[in-house]
């Protein structure tokens, strides 16, 4: 953009200086050429406007940091299950009943999920993270539908009708911020266990190399072709966040203009039309719940599930061997 500017510059001086002449007898029609096209602007821009939720406002900054309604929806999230997993835990008990039974059915649920996908040894390194990211977006989705949160905050009336513009909460995945921060921490993790599978020079042979590529020309034009193909994989990797992200942020927050498009559809009828769509965006929000987690999952296990299963399948034959 700064080169396209600089190159252009010369051009737009030289062809300010060749009409200045004949611009100075039409700085009146330009004016009242410029306010009609103004107001015709704002009124324009009064029927246009735009009736769907706005995005997540800063609620406060430090600093340079400016910290959200969705932040803080996020926070109530994460402060919600740390107290249910506090309330679970804290007076455990051989035969589980009430929260602590709930607590320990889901999380073994999970686990055996999670099992049949990583493997028996790749799970226990990383079952936590997607056990977390499945719970946390579930409940993160779900407390996004509460009555009151990004349907209540300032505005102003127009046209007969109340339009939000500054919401005192917001979904917390209704924030693209916050969808591309989980994929991002899970691309960190995910190189991390790559690495510690793999190792350098294992991640990129499983990425480059296709195994035995046999002998002579047949094994050149084998290297070419999963050298080609590695390049490809790498720019995929590289957009697994990007997908990751948008593909859950999409679907949250294209929920929620559906629920309030069908409030102000029918006025009359705002207080039941909804109500179908609010059932389908809480099935909503568990199967992208549920897509998120398997989804990273599922690239963590391409990349480090087999290695891992082979390396106790390895050890097994050792110890039976002696």
């Amino acid at each position: 953009m700064v080169s396209a500017f600089l190159i252009g510059t010369p051009f737009v001086a030289s062809a300010a200086e060749s009409i200045a002449p004949s611009a100075v007898g039409a700085v009146d029609v330009v004016e009242q050429v410029g306010k009609e096209a103004a107001g015709a602007a704002t009124h324009g821009e009064a029927k246009a406007e735009h009736h769907g939720l706005p995005s997540a406002a800063p609620v406060f900054q430090v600093g340079p940091v400016q910290f959200t309604s969705s932040m803080v929806v996020t926070w109530a999230v994460a402060a919600i299950l740390i107290l249910i997993a506090q309330l679970a835990t804290r007076n455990i008990k051989l035969v589980p009943r009430g929260l602590q039974n709930f607590v320990e059915w889901l999380v073994e649920g999970m686990y055996g999920f999670f099992e049949e996908i990583l493997g028996k040894d790749l799970v226990k390194k990383s079952f936590w993270f997607f056990c977390t990211l499945f719970i946390f977006i579930l409940f993160t989705n779900w407390i996004g539908l509460i009555p009151g949160v990004g349907t209540v905050g300032w505005g102003h009336a127009a046209e007969g009708h109340f339009h939000l513009d500054k919401p005192f909460l917001r979904g917390g995945n209704a924030d693209l911020n916050m969808t591309l921060a989980m994929s991002l921490v899970f691309f960190f993790l995910w190189v991390v266990w790559s690495f510690q599978s793999l190792g350098f020079v294992g991640f990129l042979k499983h990425i480059f190399s296709g195994g035995d590529n046999g002998k002579g020309i047949m094994a050149v034009f084998m290297v070419v072709i999963f050298l080609f193909v590695g390049i490809i994989e790498v720019i995929s990797i590289t957009f697994r966040p990007v997908s990751l992200s948008f593909r859950l942020y999409g679907n949250i927050f294209a929920g929620e203009n559906i629920l309030e498009s069908m409030m102000t559809l029918v006025p009359w009828l705002g207080w039941i039309l909804p109500l179908p769509f609010y059932f389908l965006e809480l099935l909503v929000g568990l199967v992208q719940a549920l897509v998120f987690a398997l989804l990273t999952s599922v690239f963590t296990a391409l990349m480090a599930g087999h290695t891992e299963e082979g390396h106790g399948h390895e050890k097994a034959h050792g110890a039976h061997a002696h």
